[in-house]
């Protein structure tokens, strides 16, 4: 029934036979964001030293009732449905749960908090310009709705509709192209331009896209497009490179592993789900854009992000337009609720927090320059003023988990 993993580590070797506690992991990882909760996993098994891994031979998910009359000591398990939630109950040992796509189980729950990836979003879309907005989601799925929550929520705290389109999921029926594809287009012909648009995860993000193309609106002008999940193959390869919501996989996967130890060890299970906070926007072409109608702003705003590299202030701005320094003050806070200087200094942060997420490691000093910082300490000063905490912790916190 179980696959064991014969690997072990040097804790391992060290831990008597009667200490080792067995471990099910009821699903495999042939998608990224399902790879990354078992490296997390992996991360807290080899930490402890106390665990053995077993997993299911050939599917991706195991049924719980295949785990009847196992012997082992505890389970790591996506539940998705009510009958299977049901017989996670029935295995007389712990089960910690992974999936959020019931509103509640009966069970221990590590999950990312979906709502704040969902906020995320909308900040992440008004700071791009946009005034109006509209949520892709699933119905009768508890992580599309949180993610919906969180997004309408933001959004309606500073006054900004927004549409919302749900559609049945396609765990339930398996339907051709056109039975996704026809609504969605109908919805997005109905929507005005600029519009902000967050869609359920990256896969339907990359429909929005298809469908938008097809229908003649602008990827990101027209509409700009977020998913969640950062999944690789569905961001890089959509017709316009999405903008996604990363999950923090990782960090999801250890913490239901130590949640687990702790319950074979006897300890109460929590009263409610633990949530772990996604780990931040990953910017690509979906949202490079700004929603902006004043000609003349929108002219600086590209010449900020064209020259981003280079230092100017806000007197560089200034020889762009035919008015005072006061008017530029003004115009820029009715279409973007700052400063110009307050947005080159985001600009240049934002650039900032690329280049540090990037898999190319560049020094601190390196980073400055190509942000247009004239030293190191105005790039942590201006950084930490913006994102409240360090260019260095902000990268360590990345390469954490």
């Amino acid at each position: 029934m179980l696959k064991h993993n014969l690997q072990t580590t040097d804790k391992r070797l060290d831990t008597p036979m009667a200490e080792l506690k067995e471990v099910a992991v009821a699903f495999r990882g042939g998608e990224p964001h399902l790879a990354r909760l078992l490296t997390g996993i992996a991360d807290y098994a080899q930490q402890c030293g106390r665990w053995t891994l077993g997993f299911s031979p050939e599917a991706l998910i195991m049924p719980m009732k295949n785990l009847k009359g196992w012997p082992g000591d505890g389970v790591l398990a996506l539940l998705h449905t009510e009958a299977e939630a049901r017989a996670a109950r029935q295995l007389g040992r712990p089960v910690v749960n992974l999936s959020g796509a019931l509103k509640a189980t009966g069970l221990p729950r590590v999950v990312v908090d979906y709502r704040r990836a969902g906020s995320l979003a909308a900040e992440h879309l008004m700071e791009r310009g946009f005034r109006r907005f509209a949520f892709y989601g699933l119905k009768h799925l508890w992580y599309s709705d949180q993610r919906k929550q969180g997004f309408v929520g933001r959004l309606e705290e500073v006054g900004f509709p927004c549409e919302v389109l749900e559609v049945p999921s396609g765990f339930d029926t398996p339907r051709p192209w056109r039975y996704w594809i026809e609504p969605l287009r109908e919805w997005l012909a109905r929507l005005k331009p600029p519009v902000g648009l967050l869609a359920v995860h990256d896969s339907r993000a990359a429909l929005v896209v298809d469908a938008c193309l097809r229908i003649g609106l602008v990827v990101p002008h027209d509409v700009a497009v977020v998913g969640v999940d950062n999944e690789p193959f569905a961001c890089q390869f959509a017709r316009v490179p999405l903008t996604s919501v990363s999950r923090n996989d990782r960090r999801v996967g250890y913490q239901a592993a130590a949640l687990l130890d702790g319950l074979m060890l006897g300890e109460r299970p929590p009263a409610e789900d633990l949530l772990v906070p996604p780990d931040g926007i990953v910017r690509r072409r979906s949202t490079d854009t700004l929603a902006v109608e004043d000609r003349d702003v929108r002219r600086m705003i590209n010449f900020v992000n064209d020259h981003i590299h280079e230092a100017f202030g806000v007197e560089r701005l200034e020889r762009l337009v035919p008015f005072s320094r006061r008017s530029l003050e003004h115009r820029f806070k009715e279409c973007l609720h700052c400063t110009p200087y307050d947005y080159i200094n985001r600009a240049r942060v934002q650039r900032a927090e690329d280049l540090l997420a990037a898999p190319t490691k560049q020094t601190l000093g390196q980073i400055a320059r190509a942000c247009g910082f004239r030293d190191t300490r105005r790039l942590r000063i201006v950084f930490r003023q913006i994102t409240g905490t360090t260019p260095s912790d902000y990268r360590r916190r990345l390469s954490d988990f």
